[in-house]
């Protein structure tokens, strides 16, 4: 039996000024270990549809649940420590800060959590292993190549031992061959660890790679 991780249901996204919904009536369930694709043109909401199933962003209608919680009755801080605990994020920019080295930054949501530093650091260093890096963990992200920062940066999501990862665009600022390295590690770490994948992209080829696929179409997802 699968275990639901996050559902929506009824999801709608109007932003001031526009007359049209960018998301209208979004019903979509993500279950322990499931692989969903969502593809769609730019601008089409692909994006906006992440932030509210992550709780970055609120809907103007309808509703999101993470681990059977609503987060429409959470307060900031309350929906801030269940992300941090239940998701991981990354996205097409590494975004990993860069005074920090990779282990530091791959630290960076166990520290958050008010984890001892070095508990932190030694989990971090674990992760940063099982994606390849053990050889760049004292780099700075600087130092390191654009397929290697963003190993980086999914190891930073899977620290916290998530259930889910939203993926916005992860391989979007990559080049063939390493974007399909990056997709693959993000396959494995399913494979192997039973955490569900969400995976926003514009390239129809990876999707391909994910079980359940969609597209977002004026507002509406539709299974492919």
């Amino acid at each position: 039996m699968t275990n639901s991780i996050i559902q929506s249901k009824g999801l709608q996204k109007i932003y001031a000024g526009l007359d049209v919904a960018v998301l209208n009536g979004i019903d979509l369930e993500v279950n322990e270990g499931e692989q969903i694709a969502i593809v769609g043109t730019s601008g089409s909401g692909k994006s906006t549809l992440l932030h509210l199933l992550g709780g970055l962003d609120a809907p103007s209608a309808g509703e999101v649940s993470v681990l059977g919680q609503s987060l429409a009755l959470m307060n900031e801080t309350m929906r801030g420590e269940l992300r941090n605990h239940a998701l991981g994020f990354v996205y097409q920019f590494h975004h990993l800060l860069p005074e920090f080295t990779a282990l530091e930054n791959v630290a960076m949501p166990l520290l958050i959590r008010r984890m001892p530093r070095e508990e932190a650091l030694e989990n971090a260093s674990e992760i940063l292993q099982k994606v390849g890096l053990s050889h760049r963990m004292l780099h700075m992200p600087g130092e390191l190549s654009g397929g290697e920062r963003q190993r980086a940066a999914v190891a930073r999501a899977l620290v916290t031992n998530p259930k889910c990862i939203l993926a916005d665009e992860p391989t979007g600022n990559l080049d063939r061959h390493t974007a399909h390295a990056v997709f693959d590690l993000l396959l494995e770490i399913n494979k192997t660890q039973r955490v569900a994948l969400v995976v926003v992209t514009h390239d129809l080829e990876l999707s391909t790679k994910l079980t359940r696929q969609y597209k977002l179409v004026d507002g509406k997802l539709m299974a492919i």
